[in-house]
């Protein structure tokens, strides 16, 4: 055999031996699937919920005219720490002033109309006792000269007296007669013009309170021209100055905001809080705030009010709803600083994070390794004697059933990635907690994420490093 032949068959042969190891390899990785693993481990966690705002302080008033006018004094100014009531914008006072003196003026005058109606009060009264007492002195002499006449007749009946005395009596008994019917018509003169003063003292009096009022309502105006400081705090904005006019706000147009008055002594931050994550905020539960203008420096502090009402988000902007419209709410909620900085400033923005549980030494896997598999809702769960994995009894194929998800990990036995349901709790940065289904030290397969999404129960794997 020529060394040509020798080096030919040689060739065939190694050719032949390296085809058959290709093909046993290949075929032998035929339905393996690449992935990451991880372990199920035991460690203390954390359950957070982070959110965007701005620092506000607990109590703060915007200060607006109550009256339209010019500001004639403005002795404070941005910056400056005011006590309450202290005197903050002076307005021009020349018309209320005047109107002030006005009214004054008019329930003087009407005080003193009041005083002269007392005095014709008084007066009628005394014209009405006069009056009655003439009435009784005309009945005493009626009564005299009644006894008079029926003598006289008598006596002129016996022819005792003439008829000149006779007649003379019957003209006292008139005249008498006469008088106290005049008596009588004073008197009720007098008291008709007792109670038309009683009347006008009536009215004056009600023009009194009404001028009262007027002067009232006056100098409420005039003491609107002077305003002063509701609170102690930190005069934080401050965009007028003196000479300009000082707007009053009406309906649907607001006024003219002269400044603001912060009290600093207690600081919050304002944030919202996505409406998946509010069921988990409390108040008193302990948070970290980090404000972008101090760098990384982190302050403490504690919830004290988690709203109620759902805010809206539309076009960048935060407004109440009442609606069901399906879309992104957020809920308010205050954070109360611990020990807030004093280069701390009303609107800055401000990033906290909310410390809504933890839990020590509990079970945990990785969030990116569970996953949800659709299962018959009527299958029984076994657990192999060898593997120790809970795996599903074949359902009858007879049943057309409406599968249900159940959420859970691949773990790995003997090479191989087995559906397990698992009970999870809360969630931490990057880790969760497992409540049931997964046991301590469990090999689970973590990734990547596009082989989580398709693989399948009992699938054969092989073990990557992650990239």
């Amino acid at each position: 055999m020529t060394t040509a032949k020798k080096i030919f068959i040689a060739t065939l042969l190694v050719a032949s031996i390296s085809a058959t190891l290709v093909y046993s390899i290949i075929a032998r990785n035929r339905g393996v699937v690449a992935v990451q693993t991880g372990r199920v481990t035991r460690q203390d966690l954390t359950q957070t919920v982070s959110a965007n705002g701005e620092i506000k302080p607990k109590k703060y008033v915007n200060i607006s005219a109550n009256a339209m006018g010019r500001i004639v004094r403005l002795p404070v100014k941005e910056g400056d720490h005011v006590r309450e009531g202290d005197l903050l914008i002076r307005l021009e006072s020349v018309q209320t002033e005047a109107e002030v003196r006005s009214a004054e003026a008019s329930l003087d005058a009407a005080q003193a109309e009041l005083e002269g109606m007392s005095a014709q009060i008084r007066s009628a009264e005394a014209a009405v006792n006069s009056a009655k007492a003439e009435i009784t002195r005309s009945e005493a002499d009626l009564n005299r000269a009644r006894q008079n006449f029926d003598r006289a007749e008598r006596m002129t009946k016996d022819g005792l007296i003439s008829r000149e005395q006779y007649d003379r009596a019957k003209a006292d008994l008139d005249i008498t007669g006469a008088q106290l019917g005049a008596a009588r018509a004073r008197l009720a003169q007098a008291e008709a013009q007792s109670a038309q003063a009683q009347k006008q003292r009536d009215g004056v009096a009600l023009r009194i309170t009404q001028q009262r009022s007027a002067l009232v309502r006056a100098r409420d105006q005039q003491s609107k021209t002077t305003i002063s400081s509701p609170l102690e705090g930190i005069i934080t904005y401050l965009p007028v100055n003196e000479g300009e006019i000082a707007i009053v706000g009406v309906q649907n147009q607001p006024g003219t905001v002269l400044m603001m008055i912060a009290d600093m002594s207690v600081i919050t931050s304002e944030v919202k809080v996505d409406e998946t994550d509010i069921v988990n905020v409390r108040i008193g539960q302990e948070a970290r705030i980090k404000v972008d203008a101090l760098g990384d420096r982190v302050l403490t502090g504690h919830v004290s009010e988690v709203g109620n009402s759902a805010l809206t988000r539309s076009s960048g902007t935060v407004s109440s709803n009442t609606s069901t419209a399906q879309e992104a709410k957020d809920f308010k909620v205050v954070v109360t600083l611990d020990s807030p900085p004093q280069e701390l400033r009303p609107g800055l923005s401000c990033t906290a994070t909310i410390v809504t549980a933890i839990r020590q030494q509990i079970l945990t896997v990785p969030i990116q390794a569970l996953t949800i598999r659709e299962l018959d809702p009527d299958s029984k769960q076994t657990t192999g004697s060898e593997t120790g994995v809970a795996l599903a009894a074949p359902a009858d194929p007879k049943k057309n059933q409406k599968k249900i998800e159940k959420e859970g990990v691949f773990t790995i036995k003997n090479g191989i990635a087995l559906f397990r349901p698992v009970k999870t709790g809360i969630t931490g940065t990057t880790d969760i907690e497992v409540l049931e289904g997964a046991a301590e030290r469990d090999e689970i397969v973590t990734g990547p994420y596009q082989v989580l999404r398709t693989i399948k129960d009992n699938t054969r794997i092989r073990v990557q490093k992650a990239p």
